[in-house]
């Protein structure tokens, strides 16, 4: 099955590159191109990607505005923010959104199909090398309502279990193995906490876990090994 992308960058040299590295699959096809956040919200309206890629800084409605905006209209979307994160303190807030994922525009091509793909089917994307310094960020945020909280209670032990191991960052199957459980009951508890938890994917779920506290930037988490 085909995978079809649209790309939102203000800069028309950044727009080709990423056109030409997801060219170069053949399960992924870029329908449509956006030099505002205004335009990557109509674009997105019109040609219902399966993927965009979202500069932050753009022009008029700036990437964190058009990600809340896009995701509105088209929900099935999955987007990625791509960002030179260092002088981009707002990324963060593109994940609290629904983005499921970010990276750097530094990124080599096999590295930016497989996100894209990984997005596709439904995984999320944090990018090791920007990870801790956003994690840090959701440490000091305020913490979460009564309400959240009730509903954190609602989690079984084991699906306690299979959060914070996906906030450390491993994979279905890895905690699979971990638990001695199949990767289809993973990504089984996986669903169940975003739904019970009202959230939009497992970018929200990782989120969530630093800012209740579940797991810590610190080297403190309970789930390492």
């Amino acid at each position: 099955m085909t995978i079809t992308g649209l790309i939102a960058d203000d800069q028309a040299l950044v727009r080709a590159g990423f056109r030409t590295l997801l060219g170069r699959a053949r399960d992924i096809t870029v329908t449509a191109e956006a030099a505002t956040g205004d335009e990557a919200v109509h674009q997105a309206r019109t040609h219902r990607p399966d993927v965009a890629l979202m500069d932050i800084r753009m022009p008029g409605l700036d990437g964190l505005a058009a990600t809340e905006r896009l995701l509105a209209h088209v929900p099935n979307c999955r987007v990625i923010v791509v960002t030179t994160f260092d002088t981009d303190g707002h990324v963060f807030e593109a994940l609290r959104l629904g983005a499921s994922g970010f990276l750097t525009k530094e990124i080599g091509g096999d590295e930016l199909r497989s996100a894209v793909r990984s997005v596709a089917a439904g995984g999320a994307l944090l990018s090791p090398g920007v990870t801790r310094r956003v994690i840090e960020q959701f440490a000091h945020r305020p913490r979460p309502g009564q309400d959240l909280r009730t509903r954190l209670a609602s989690l079984t032990p084991r699906e306690h279990e299979v959060i914070r191991l996906v906030a450390a960052g491993q994979s279905n199957s890895q905690i699979a193995r971990r638990l001695f459980i199949s990767p289809h009951t993973v990504k089984t508890h996986i669903t169940h906490m975003i739904n019970k938890l009202g959230l939009r994917n497992r970018t929200q779920l990782v989120i969530l876990a630093y800012e209740t506290c579940l797991v810590r930037p610190t080297g403190q988490n309970p789930a390492d090994p």
